[in-house]
Protein backbone atom coordinates (compact mmCIF):
# COMPACT_ATOMS: atom_id res chain seq x y z
CA UNK A 1 0.00 0.00 0.00
CA UNK A 2 1.13 3.46 -0.57
CA UNK A 3 2.16 5.45 2.20
CA UNK A 4 -0.19 8.66 2.02
CA UNK A 5 -4.11 7.21 1.74
CA UNK A 6 -4.67 9.83 4.71
CA UNK A 7 -2.88 12.45 3.18
CA UNK A 8 -4.42 12.57 -0.33
CA UNK A 9 -8.29 12.33 1.22
CA UNK A 10 -7.24 14.93 3.39
CA UNK A 11 -5.93 17.33 0.31
CA UNK A 12 -9.22 16.61 -1.31
CA UNK A 13 -11.06 18.70 1.36
CA UNK A 14 -7.99 21.15 1.16
CA UNK A 15 -8.45 21.47 -2.77
CA UNK A 16 -12.37 22.62 -2.56
CA UNK A 17 -11.24 25.43 0.37
CA UNK A 18 -7.90 26.41 -0.56
CA UNK A 19 -6.60 27.26 -4.14
CA UNK A 20 -3.28 25.43 -5.25
CA UNK A 21 -1.67 28.39 -5.71
CA UNK A 22 1.45 29.73 -3.60
CA UNK A 23 -0.51 32.77 -1.43
CA UNK A 24 0.80 34.63 1.18
CA UNK A 25 0.06 34.68 4.74
CA UNK A 26 -0.45 37.24 7.48
CA UNK A 27 1.96 35.56 9.72
CA UNK A 28 5.10 38.18 8.97
CA UNK A 29 3.20 40.87 11.11
CA UNK A 30 1.90 38.09 13.65
CA UNK A 31 5.84 36.96 14.57
CA UNK A 32 6.19 40.14 15.76
CA UNK A 33 3.01 40.44 17.99
CA UNK A 34 1.63 38.35 20.53
CA UNK A 35 0.89 35.05 19.64
CA UNK A 36 -2.16 34.32 17.14
CA UNK A 37 -3.64 31.10 16.25
CA UNK A 38 -2.02 29.71 12.85
CA UNK A 39 -3.65 30.08 9.90
CA UNK A 40 -4.64 26.74 7.93
CA UNK A 41 -1.96 25.95 5.52
CA UNK A 42 -2.94 25.34 1.59
CA UNK A 43 -2.84 22.27 -0.05
CA UNK A 44 1.00 21.51 -1.02
CA UNK A 45 1.36 22.18 -4.71
CA UNK A 46 3.30 19.24 -5.24
CA UNK A 47 0.66 16.58 -7.12
CA UNK A 48 0.48 12.75 -5.38
CA UNK A 49 2.83 10.53 -6.69
CA UNK A 50 2.36 7.89 -9.16
CA UNK A 51 1.50 4.48 -8.47
CA UNK A 52 3.59 3.80 -10.96
CA UNK A 53 7.66 3.10 -10.17
CA UNK A 54 10.01 6.17 -10.25
CA UNK A 55 13.36 5.75 -9.28
CA UNK A 56 14.71 8.87 -7.58
CA UNK A 57 17.45 9.90 -5.29
CA UNK A 58 21.39 11.04 -6.34
CA UNK A 59 22.48 9.63 -9.74
CA UNK A 60 25.87 8.96 -8.55
CA UNK A 61 27.60 7.76 -5.49
CA UNK A 62 31.01 7.64 -4.08
CA UNK A 63 32.31 5.37 -2.05
CA UNK A 64 36.24 4.63 -0.72
CA UNK A 65 37.59 1.23 -1.71
CA UNK A 66 37.21 -1.17 1.20
CA UNK A 67 34.22 1.04 3.01
CA UNK A 68 31.07 -0.48 3.81
CA UNK A 69 28.85 0.09 1.37
CA UNK A 70 25.01 1.06 1.73
CA UNK A 71 22.97 2.32 -1.37
CA UNK A 72 19.15 2.25 -0.99
CA UNK A 73 17.15 2.61 -4.36
CA UNK A 74 14.60 5.72 -3.36
CA UNK A 75 11.52 5.01 -5.90
CA UNK A 76 7.78 6.16 -5.17
CA UNK A 77 4.92 3.98 -6.83
CA UNK A 78 2.92 1.34 -5.06
CA UNK A 79 4.05 -2.01 -3.12
CA UNK A 80 4.96 -4.50 -3.61
CA UNK A 81 7.67 -3.41 -5.57
CA UNK A 82 10.86 -5.26 -6.79
CA UNK A 83 14.08 -4.51 -7.36
CA UNK A 84 16.79 -5.34 -9.90
CA UNK A 85 20.10 -4.10 -11.49
CA UNK A 86 22.44 -4.69 -14.40
CA UNK A 87 25.88 -4.25 -14.54
CA UNK A 88 26.48 -4.42 -10.27
CA UNK A 89 30.22 -4.43 -9.73
CA UNK A 90 31.81 -7.75 -8.20
CA UNK A 91 31.42 -7.02 -4.28
CA UNK A 92 28.15 -5.73 -3.93
CA UNK A 93 24.35 -7.50 -3.86
CA UNK A 94 21.19 -6.26 -3.95
CA UNK A 95 18.57 -6.81 -1.63
CA UNK A 96 15.26 -7.80 -4.62
CA UNK A 97 12.51 -6.87 -1.73
CA UNK A 98 14.18 -3.48 0.41
CA UNK A 99 16.16 -2.20 -2.92
CA UNK A 100 19.40 -2.10 -0.73
CA UNK A 101 22.97 -2.37 -1.90
CA UNK A 102 25.70 -3.54 0.29
CA UNK A 103 29.06 -4.62 0.31
CA UNK A 104 32.57 -3.80 -0.28
CA UNK A 105 34.33 -2.85 -3.42
CA UNK A 106 37.97 -3.78 -3.12
CA UNK A 107 39.81 -1.42 -6.33
CA UNK A 108 38.88 2.04 -6.94
CA UNK A 109 37.03 2.53 -10.40
CA UNK A 110 33.49 4.07 -11.60
CA UNK A 111 30.78 1.48 -12.67
CA UNK A 112 27.44 2.26 -14.52
CA UNK A 113 24.93 0.26 -13.02
CA UNK A 114 20.96 0.34 -14.52
CA UNK A 115 18.64 0.04 -11.41
CA UNK A 116 15.36 -1.26 -11.74
CA UNK A 117 12.20 -0.70 -9.74
CA UNK A 118 9.16 -3.51 -11.05
CA UNK A 119 5.46 -3.19 -9.57
CA UNK A 120 1.87 -4.40 -10.93
CA UNK A 121 1.76 -0.87 -12.53
CA UNK A 122 4.87 -1.00 -14.69
CA UNK A 123 8.65 -0.87 -14.82
CA UNK A 124 11.01 2.17 -14.04
CA UNK A 125 15.02 2.24 -14.67
CA UNK A 126 17.92 4.95 -14.13
CA UNK A 127 21.31 4.99 -14.45
CA UNK A 128 23.53 4.76 -11.11
CA UNK A 129 27.25 5.55 -11.62
CA UNK A 130 29.00 4.27 -8.39
CA UNK A 131 32.79 5.84 -8.21
CA UNK A 132 35.07 4.08 -5.57
CA UNK A 133 38.37 6.58 -4.72
CA UNK A 134 38.63 9.31 -2.28
CA UNK A 135 35.56 10.99 -2.70
CA UNK A 136 32.27 10.64 -0.87
CA UNK A 137 29.24 12.31 -0.67
CA UNK A 138 29.09 13.22 -4.83
CA UNK A 139 26.11 14.78 -4.38
CA UNK A 140 24.55 17.08 -1.32
CA UNK A 141 23.49 14.70 2.05
CA UNK A 142 20.24 14.76 2.64
CA UNK A 143 18.84 13.56 5.75
CA UNK A 144 17.20 14.48 9.95
CA UNK A 145 18.55 16.85 12.17
CA UNK A 146 17.82 16.51 15.65
CA UNK A 147 18.72 20.00 16.23
CA UNK A 148 15.98 22.45 15.49
CA UNK A 149 13.39 19.87 16.93
CA UNK A 150 14.56 18.68 20.51
CA UNK A 151 17.77 20.83 21.35
CA UNK A 152 19.52 18.90 23.93
CA UNK A 153 16.49 16.86 24.77
CA UNK A 154 17.51 14.25 22.44
CA UNK A 155 17.28 10.95 22.79
CA UNK A 156 17.80 7.31 21.37
CA UNK A 157 13.93 6.93 21.50
CA UNK A 158 13.72 10.19 19.55
CA UNK A 159 16.25 9.18 16.68
CA UNK A 160 14.71 6.04 16.49
CA UNK A 161 11.13 7.27 16.53
CA UNK A 162 12.11 9.76 13.80
CA UNK A 163 13.77 7.17 11.43
CA UNK A 164 10.50 5.07 11.56
CA UNK A 165 8.59 8.65 10.86
CA UNK A 166 11.15 8.85 7.46
CA UNK A 167 10.40 5.19 6.59
CA UNK A 168 6.46 5.40 7.19
CA UNK A 169 5.82 8.85 5.72
CA UNK A 170 7.58 7.79 2.94
CA UNK A 171 10.19 10.31 3.01
CA UNK A 172 12.92 7.99 2.14
CA UNK A 173 11.34 7.33 -0.73
CA UNK A 174 12.57 10.20 -2.63
CA UNK A 175 16.40 9.97 -0.93
CA UNK A 176 15.82 11.35 2.27
CA UNK A 177 18.78 8.94 4.19
CA UNK A 178 21.03 10.55 7.08
CA UNK A 179 19.36 10.33 10.78
CA UNK A 180 21.77 13.04 12.85
CA UNK A 181 22.04 13.27 16.67
CA UNK A 182 23.08 16.25 17.43
CA UNK A 183 24.19 17.87 20.92
CA UNK A 184 23.03 15.94 23.44
CA UNK A 185 23.96 11.95 23.29
CA UNK A 186 27.35 12.31 25.31
CA UNK A 187 28.02 11.03 28.54
CA UNK A 188 31.75 9.85 30.03
CA UNK A 189 34.73 8.42 28.54
CA UNK A 190 35.44 4.38 28.71
CA UNK A 191 35.04 1.43 26.98
CA UNK A 192 37.95 -0.42 25.35
CA UNK A 193 39.03 2.76 23.48
CA UNK A 194 38.23 5.29 26.45
CA UNK A 195 36.32 7.24 23.94
CA UNK A 196 33.02 8.82 24.44
CA UNK A 197 30.69 7.31 25.59
CA UNK A 198 27.04 8.20 25.46
CA UNK A 199 24.92 8.97 28.72
CA UNK A 200 21.48 7.43 29.69
CA UNK A 201 19.31 8.61 27.26
CA UNK A 202 20.92 6.54 24.61
CA UNK A 203 21.50 3.35 26.23
CA UNK A 204 22.93 1.12 23.71
CA UNK A 205 24.74 3.20 20.73
CA UNK A 206 25.64 0.60 18.42
CA UNK A 207 21.61 -1.01 18.49
CA UNK A 208 20.72 2.14 17.27
CA UNK A 209 23.04 2.38 14.56
CA UNK A 210 22.35 -0.98 13.43
CA UNK A 211 17.93 -0.24 13.56
CA UNK A 212 18.67 2.37 11.61
CA UNK A 213 21.22 0.56 8.86
CA UNK A 214 18.28 -2.24 8.93
CA UNK A 215 15.29 0.52 7.59
CA UNK A 216 17.71 1.52 4.81
CA UNK A 217 19.43 4.48 6.51
CA UNK A 218 22.07 6.27 7.85
CA UNK A 219 23.09 7.16 11.40
CA UNK A 220 24.89 10.85 12.29
CA UNK A 221 26.49 11.93 15.19
CA UNK A 222 27.71 15.11 16.91
CA UNK A 223 31.27 16.55 18.40
CA UNK A 224 33.61 19.06 19.24
CA UNK A 225 37.24 19.41 19.67
CA UNK A 226 36.92 21.73 22.66
CA UNK A 227 36.84 20.23 26.21
CA UNK A 228 33.07 20.86 26.50
CA UNK A 229 30.22 21.01 23.88
CA UNK A 230 27.45 24.34 23.10
CA UNK A 231 25.29 22.02 25.60
CA UNK A 232 27.33 21.22 28.24
CA UNK A 233 28.84 17.79 27.78
CA UNK A 234 32.40 16.44 26.62
CA UNK A 235 34.24 16.95 23.41
CA UNK A 236 37.22 15.38 21.80
CA UNK A 237 39.61 16.96 24.09
CA UNK A 238 40.00 16.48 27.77
CA UNK A 239 41.99 18.08 30.63
CA UNK A 240 44.06 14.49 31.38
CA UNK A 241 45.64 12.03 29.53
CA UNK A 242 43.34 9.47 31.39
CA UNK A 243 40.49 10.82 29.67
CA UNK A 244 38.98 12.46 32.61
CA UNK A 245 37.34 15.84 32.72
CA UNK A 246 38.06 18.52 35.92
CA UNK A 247 33.74 19.19 36.04
CA UNK A 248 32.73 15.45 36.20
CA UNK A 249 35.19 14.42 38.83
CA UNK A 250 33.43 16.79 40.90
CA UNK A 251 30.61 15.66 40.33
CA UNK A 252 29.32 19.45 38.98
CA UNK A 253 26.86 17.45 36.58
CA UNK A 254 23.44 16.55 35.50
CA UNK A 255 22.07 13.04 35.24
CA UNK A 256 22.82 13.38 32.01
CA UNK A 257 26.67 13.90 31.89
CA UNK A 258 25.68 17.87 31.40
CA UNK A 259 27.51 20.64 33.36
CA UNK A 260 25.75 21.86 36.61
CA UNK A 261 23.92 20.09 39.25
CA UNK A 262 20.48 20.46 37.55
CA UNK A 263 17.03 18.37 37.02
CA UNK A 264 15.90 17.37 34.14
CA UNK A 265 13.48 20.62 33.97
CA UNK A 266 16.26 23.21 34.78
CA UNK A 267 17.88 21.07 32.02
CA UNK A 268 15.18 22.01 29.18
CA UNK A 269 15.35 25.52 30.69
CA UNK A 270 19.13 26.18 29.59
CA UNK A 271 18.65 24.11 26.24
CA UNK A 272 17.90 25.17 22.87
CA UNK A 273 17.99 29.05 21.41
CA UNK A 274 14.61 29.61 22.29
CA UNK A 275 15.24 30.29 26.14
CA UNK A 276 17.75 32.71 25.85
CA UNK A 277 15.54 35.37 27.52
CA UNK A 278 14.66 32.47 30.50
CA UNK A 279 18.52 32.01 30.92
CA UNK A 280 19.20 35.41 31.11
CA UNK A 281 16.88 36.05 33.90
CA UNK A 282 17.17 33.08 35.83
CA UNK A 283 20.58 33.02 38.20
CA UNK A 284 20.92 29.56 38.07
CA UNK A 285 20.66 29.56 34.34
CA UNK A 286 23.43 32.50 34.02
CA UNK A 287 25.19 30.42 36.26
CA UNK A 288 24.91 27.39 34.30
CA UNK A 289 25.68 28.86 30.78
CA UNK A 290 28.87 30.61 32.45
CA UNK A 291 30.18 26.83 33.22
CA UNK A 292 29.05 25.54 29.70
CA UNK A 293 31.11 28.88 28.27
CA UNK A 294 34.13 28.27 30.37
CA UNK A 295 34.73 24.67 28.57
CA UNK A 296 34.48 25.90 24.82
CA UNK A 297 37.62 25.91 24.52
CA UNK A 298 40.75 23.21 23.55
CA UNK A 299 41.64 20.79 26.41
CA UNK A 300 45.42 20.04 26.90
CA UNK A 301 44.79 15.92 25.81
CA UNK A 302 43.19 15.31 22.14
CA UNK A 303 41.44 12.11 21.90
CA UNK A 304 40.11 12.66 18.09
CA UNK A 305 41.78 9.07 17.13
CA UNK A 306 39.68 7.30 19.90
CA UNK A 307 37.07 8.74 18.95
CA UNK A 308 37.09 8.26 15.26
CA UNK A 309 37.38 4.89 16.00
CA UNK A 310 34.50 4.35 18.57
CA UNK A 311 31.91 5.84 16.13
CA UNK A 312 33.57 3.66 12.91
CA UNK A 313 32.41 0.69 15.48
CA UNK A 314 29.05 2.46 16.31
CA UNK A 315 28.48 2.52 12.71
CA UNK A 316 28.33 6.26 12.38
CA UNK A 317 28.03 7.36 8.70
CA UNK A 318 28.49 11.22 9.65
CA UNK A 319 29.98 13.70 11.87
CA UNK A 320 28.77 17.25 12.75
CA UNK A 321 31.92 18.66 14.10
CA UNK A 322 30.85 21.93 15.94
CA UNK A 323 33.09 24.90 17.26
CA UNK A 324 34.22 28.26 16.77
CA UNK A 325 36.50 29.91 15.17
CA UNK A 326 36.85 26.69 12.95
CA UNK A 327 40.57 25.52 12.55
CA UNK A 328 42.90 24.51 10.00
CA UNK A 329 44.65 22.45 12.87
CA UNK A 330 41.69 20.75 14.23
CA UNK A 331 39.52 20.22 11.19
CA UNK A 332 42.75 18.35 9.50
CA UNK A 333 42.89 16.60 12.82
CA UNK A 334 39.81 14.61 13.00
CA UNK A 335 39.50 14.75 8.81
CA UNK A 336 42.66 12.19 9.53
CA UNK A 337 41.21 10.52 12.18
CA UNK A 338 38.32 9.74 10.34
CA UNK A 339 39.76 8.46 7.27
CA UNK A 340 42.09 5.91 9.09
CA UNK A 341 38.98 4.24 10.19
CA UNK A 342 38.18 2.61 7.13
CA UNK A 343 34.52 3.87 6.91
CA UNK A 344 33.03 5.98 4.89
CA UNK A 345 32.09 8.71 7.39
CA UNK A 346 30.72 12.06 6.01
CA UNK A 347 32.68 15.17 8.02
CA UNK A 348 30.75 18.41 8.61
CA UNK A 349 31.91 21.66 10.16
CA UNK A 350 30.23 23.92 11.89
CA UNK A 351 29.94 26.63 12.66
CA UNK A 352 30.56 29.83 10.56
CA UNK A 353 33.66 29.16 8.91
CA UNK A 354 36.18 31.74 7.63
CA UNK A 355 35.98 31.97 3.50
CA UNK A 356 39.46 33.28 3.26
CA UNK A 357 39.91 29.85 3.75
CA UNK A 358 37.38 27.65 1.24
CA UNK A 359 40.15 25.73 -0.48
CA UNK A 360 41.33 24.60 3.26
CA UNK A 361 37.89 23.07 4.30
CA UNK A 362 37.02 21.83 0.37
CA UNK A 363 40.13 19.80 0.79
CA UNK A 364 39.28 18.44 4.72
CA UNK A 365 35.65 18.09 4.82
CA UNK A 366 32.60 17.44 2.94
CA UNK A 367 30.71 20.31 4.20
CA UNK A 368 31.34 23.66 6.51
CA UNK A 369 28.69 25.93 7.84
CA UNK A 370 28.76 29.20 5.59
CA UNK A 371 26.96 31.02 8.53
CA UNK A 372 25.94 31.19 12.26
CA UNK A 373 22.69 29.21 13.50
CA UNK A 374 19.37 29.63 11.31
CA UNK A 375 15.87 30.45 12.92
CA UNK A 376 12.61 30.03 11.63
CA UNK A 377 12.31 34.06 10.57
CA UNK A 378 12.02 35.51 7.24
CA UNK A 379 15.14 38.05 7.91
CA UNK A 380 16.87 35.89 9.30
CA UNK A 381 16.45 32.86 6.71
CA UNK A 382 16.59 35.35 3.61
CA UNK A 383 19.66 36.74 4.54
CA UNK A 384 21.68 33.05 5.08
CA UNK A 385 20.37 32.36 1.70
CA UNK A 386 20.82 35.46 -0.40
CA UNK A 387 22.81 37.76 1.11
CA UNK A 388 25.76 35.16 2.25
CA UNK A 389 26.59 32.63 -0.21
CA UNK A 390 27.91 34.15 -3.38
CA UNK A 391 31.15 34.80 -1.52
CA UNK A 392 31.04 31.28 -1.20
CA UNK A 393 30.78 29.43 -4.64
CA UNK A 394 33.79 29.03 -5.99
CA UNK A 395 34.35 26.26 -3.09
CA UNK A 396 31.70 23.82 -3.91
CA UNK A 397 31.78 20.91 -6.15
CA UNK A 398 31.47 17.35 -6.07
CA UNK A 399 32.00 16.02 -2.64
CA UNK A 400 32.34 19.49 -1.27
CA UNK A 401 29.39 21.68 -0.35
CA UNK A 402 29.00 24.96 1.09
CA UNK A 403 26.32 24.45 3.76
CA UNK A 404 23.73 27.28 5.16
CA UNK A 405 22.37 25.37 7.59
CA UNK A 406 19.07 23.30 8.05
CA UNK A 407 15.60 23.76 6.95
CA UNK A 408 13.54 25.21 9.08
CA UNK A 409 10.09 24.19 7.73
CA UNK A 410 7.35 21.95 9.87
CA UNK A 411 7.05 22.29 13.89
CA UNK A 412 10.57 23.19 14.95
CA UNK A 413 11.32 24.87 18.26
CA UNK A 414 14.80 23.43 19.57
CA UNK A 415 13.05 21.35 22.27
CA UNK A 416 9.52 23.00 22.18
CA UNK A 417 8.27 22.56 18.94
CA UNK A 418 5.60 24.69 17.08
CA UNK A 419 4.80 25.34 13.52
CA UNK A 420 7.76 27.53 12.00
CA UNK A 421 7.16 31.14 11.49
CA UNK A 422 7.87 31.20 8.06
CA UNK A 423 4.60 31.77 5.87
CA UNK A 424 4.02 29.04 3.17
CA UNK A 425 5.58 31.11 0.56
CA UNK A 426 8.24 31.81 1.87
CA UNK A 427 9.12 28.11 2.76
CA UNK A 428 8.79 27.39 -1.04
CA UNK A 429 11.31 30.56 -1.40
CA UNK A 430 13.38 28.41 1.48
CA UNK A 431 13.67 24.78 -0.38
CA UNK A 432 13.76 25.99 -3.76
CA UNK A 433 16.65 28.35 -2.72
CA UNK A 434 18.59 25.38 -0.09
CA UNK A 435 17.76 23.23 -3.83
CA UNK A 436 19.29 25.93 -6.13
CA UNK A 437 22.44 25.88 -4.37
CA UNK A 438 23.27 22.34 -3.94
CA UNK A 439 22.60 22.88 -0.52
CA UNK A 440 22.95 19.97 1.74
CA UNK A 441 18.97 19.23 2.66
CA UNK A 442 18.45 18.34 6.78
CA UNK A 443 15.28 18.56 7.85
CA UNK A 444 15.15 20.06 11.21
CA UNK A 445 11.22 19.23 12.28
CA UNK A 446 9.59 16.83 14.14
CA UNK A 447 9.18 13.81 11.53
CA UNK A 448 6.14 12.14 13.60
CA UNK A 449 3.82 15.41 13.38
CA UNK A 450 4.25 15.95 9.42
CA UNK A 451 1.58 17.98 7.93
CA UNK A 452 0.40 17.50 4.44
CA UNK A 453 1.97 20.96 3.57
CA UNK A 454 5.49 19.74 4.95
CA UNK A 455 5.44 16.84 3.21
CA UNK A 456 4.60 18.45 0.10
CA UNK A 457 7.40 20.47 0.21
CA UNK A 458 9.66 17.28 0.92
CA UNK A 459 8.47 15.11 -1.47
CA UNK A 460 8.59 17.09 -4.85
CA UNK A 461 11.52 15.05 -6.58
CA UNK A 462 11.57 17.60 -9.47
CA UNK A 463 12.83 20.12 -6.92
CA UNK A 464 15.10 17.91 -4.90
CA UNK A 465 16.77 16.72 -8.29
CA UNK A 466 18.02 20.25 -8.63
CA UNK A 467 19.91 19.48 -5.44
CA UNK A 468 20.86 16.44 -6.01
CA UNK A 469 21.99 17.31 -9.78
CA UNK A 470 25.39 15.71 -10.66
CA UNK A 471 27.36 19.29 -11.37
CA UNK A 472 25.96 20.17 -7.87
CA UNK A 473 26.89 23.80 -9.12
CA UNK A 474 25.62 26.85 -6.90
CA UNK A 475 23.01 28.93 -8.69
CA UNK A 476 24.09 32.34 -9.29
CA UNK A 477 22.13 35.57 -8.97
CA UNK A 478 21.62 37.37 -12.16
CA UNK A 479 19.62 39.99 -10.88
CA UNK A 480 22.05 41.49 -7.91
CA UNK A 481 20.11 44.53 -7.18
CA UNK A 482 16.15 45.22 -6.09
CA UNK A 483 13.52 42.66 -4.72
CA UNK A 484 13.04 40.66 -7.63
CA UNK A 485 15.72 37.79 -7.85
CA UNK A 486 16.45 36.06 -10.50
CA UNK A 487 18.72 33.02 -9.87
CA UNK A 488 20.21 30.73 -12.61
CA UNK A 489 21.48 27.12 -12.64
CA UNK A 490 23.35 24.89 -14.68
CA UNK A 491 22.22 21.26 -14.72
CA UNK A 492 24.42 17.99 -15.83
CA UNK A 493 22.16 16.91 -18.41
CA UNK A 494 22.62 20.91 -20.22
CA UNK A 495 19.36 22.06 -19.51
CA UNK A 496 19.13 24.95 -16.78
CA UNK A 497 17.17 25.33 -13.29
CA UNK A 498 15.73 29.07 -12.74
CA UNK A 499 14.06 30.51 -9.56
CA UNK A 500 11.98 33.99 -10.01
CA UNK A 501 11.85 35.14 -6.26
CA UNK A 502 10.78 38.10 -5.02
CA UNK A 503 12.28 39.32 -1.46
CA UNK A 504 9.86 42.36 -1.46
CA UNK A 505 6.47 43.00 0.46
CA UNK A 506 3.92 43.12 -2.62
CA UNK A 507 3.09 41.02 -5.31
CA UNK A 508 5.17 41.56 -8.35
CA UNK A 509 5.98 40.66 -11.94
CA UNK A 510 9.38 39.35 -12.50
CA UNK A 511 10.61 38.58 -15.87
CA UNK A 512 13.21 36.26 -16.89
CA UNK A 513 15.52 37.48 -19.30
CA UNK A 514 17.32 35.21 -21.97
CA UNK A 515 20.48 37.60 -22.61
CA UNK A 516 20.77 37.87 -18.41
CA UNK A 517 20.21 34.24 -18.23
CA UNK A 518 22.72 33.19 -21.02
CA UNK A 519 19.69 31.88 -22.74
CA UNK A 520 18.96 31.82 -26.39
CA UNK A 521 16.72 30.82 -29.27
CA UNK A 522 13.44 28.54 -27.79
CA UNK A 523 13.12 27.51 -24.95
CA UNK A 524 10.45 25.41 -22.66
CA UNK A 525 9.36 26.22 -19.31
CA UNK A 526 8.17 23.54 -16.72
CA UNK A 527 6.81 24.93 -13.37
CA UNK A 528 8.78 22.06 -10.82
CA UNK A 529 6.79 22.96 -7.61
CA UNK A 530 3.40 21.73 -9.54
CA UNK A 531 5.38 19.87 -11.95
CA UNK A 532 3.26 20.99 -14.65
CA UNK A 533 4.57 22.31 -18.50
CA UNK A 534 4.10 26.11 -18.62
CA UNK A 535 5.21 25.85 -22.74
CA UNK A 536 7.66 27.35 -25.06
CA UNK A 537 8.86 30.76 -24.95
CA UNK A 538 11.55 32.73 -26.71
CA UNK A 539 13.50 35.92 -25.46
CA UNK A 540 11.81 36.55 -22.04
CA UNK A 541 9.21 34.89 -19.98
CA UNK A 542 7.34 37.12 -17.11
CA UNK A 543 4.96 36.11 -14.37
CA UNK A 544 3.61 37.95 -11.06
CA UNK A 545 5.11 36.65 -7.88
CA UNK A 546 3.61 37.06 -4.75
CA UNK A 547 5.57 38.78 -1.79
CA UNK A 548 8.16 36.27 -0.39
CA UNK A 549 7.08 33.83 -2.66
CA UNK A 550 9.10 32.00 -6.20
CA UNK A 551 7.96 30.38 -9.02
CA UNK A 552 10.77 27.82 -9.87
CA UNK A 553 11.37 26.54 -13.21
CA UNK A 554 13.13 23.85 -15.60
CA UNK A 555 14.02 25.63 -18.63
CA UNK A 556 15.01 22.98 -21.64
CA UNK A 557 16.54 24.86 -24.96
CA UNK A 558 14.17 23.42 -27.33
CA UNK A 559 16.98 22.35 -30.00
CA UNK A 560 17.92 20.25 -27.32
CA UNK A 561 14.55 18.19 -27.59
CA UNK A 562 15.38 18.62 -31.36
CA UNK A 563 18.85 16.33 -31.04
Amino acid sequence: MSPFPARFTRLLTQAILISTTLVQTSLSTARNSAPQAVPPLPAPLTPPAAETPRINGARVFGVRPGSPFLYSIAATGKRPMDFASEGLPEGLALDAKTGRITGSLSKAGEYSVTLVAKNEQGEAKRTLRIVAGENIALTPPMGWNSWNCWGGMVSQDKALRSARAMVATGLSRHGWTFVNIDDGWQGKRGGALNAIQSNSKFPDMKALGDQIHDMGLKLGIYSTPWRGSYEGHIGSSCDRPDGTYDWIEAGDHSEFMRIGKTGPAFDQLVGGAQNEAARNNSKEGAMVMAKRKANWKFGAHPLVEQDAKQWSAWGVDYLKYDWNPIDVEHTGAMSRALRATGRDIVYSLSNSANPAEGAEWAALANLWRTTGDIHDSWNNMSSIGFDKQAVWAGFQGPGHYNDPDMLVVGRVGWGDPHPTNLTPDEQYTHISLWCLLSAPLLIGCDLEQLDDFTLGLLTNDEVIELDQDPLVKAARCVTPAGDAKVYVKELADGTMAVGLFNTGNERTAITLDWTAAGLRGACFLRDLWRQKDLGKFEGSYSAAVPSHGVLLLKVTPARALKE
